[in-house]
């Protein structure tokens, strides 16, 4: 069924919003100690090919676009098939698109309080450790790494107790809607695009 508004639970929307300001706190404390912000910055992370993977950030972003006038998002959905058509256009000559997100203003998030769990997190040094016990590391966009240059102990957000909540809260939304797990491995634009996920 193709839900209206109301696409993910009020539980579950509050608790990925709880969660998501945790995720802004985390990030907020390791970019404090760097003095890191993106302001002045000559490129913009927004035009970088991220891509998402779970259920309930697709629903509760559609949640935040059905919040906006109509014409913001007829303006938002032309953004996103101009995007799917010049993403095609670029890897058709074996590029990596680079394409501004649909959801970008102006340089600024149209849909900021909805942004997804990357958009929060991307930037500042950060590790996960994996459930095999691997840990990742990942050091930060190029102007954070030049910050951290010669320094004898980088800060960085500990992802691990963060993604495991956000894997929580999918295995929760899936198990209310009786379905199996999907593969989902979309951009923003292709979200847009496609509609609210069948719930």
């Amino acid at each position: 069924m193709l839900m209206n508004e109301n696409i993910i639970s009020p539980e579950l929307a509050a608790r990925l919003a709880d969660l998501y300001t945790r995720m802004a706190g985390a990030y907020d404390l390791v970019a404090g100690e760097l003095a890191f912000t993106c302001e002045g910055c000559p490129d913009n992370c927004c035009d970088s090919l991220f891509l998402h993977h779970t259920l309930i950030e697709w629903a509760y972003l559609w949640q935040g676009l059905q919040e906006l006038t109509p014409e913001a998002l007829h303006k938002i959905k032309a953004r996103a098939k101009r995007y799917l058509s010049d993403a095609t256009g670029s890897m058709a000559k074996g590029e990596r698109p680079q394409i501004m997100c649909p959801l970008n203003d102006d340089g600024l998030c149209g849909l900021y309080q909805h942004r997804l769990m990357i958009c929060r997190m991307h930037g500042v040094p950060a590790k996960i450790t994996r459930p095999d016990g691997q840990a990742l590391q990942f050091p930060g966009c190029f102007r954070c790494q030049e910050l951290t240059v010669g320094r004898e102990k980088v800060p960085e957000v500990d992802r691990t107790e963060l993604y495991q909540e956000l894997a929580d809260l999918e295995r929760q939304l899936i198990e209310s809607t009786h379905q199996t797990r999907p593969r989902i491995k979309m951009t923003i634009a292709e979200m847009i695009v496609n509609g609210p996920p069948l719930l």
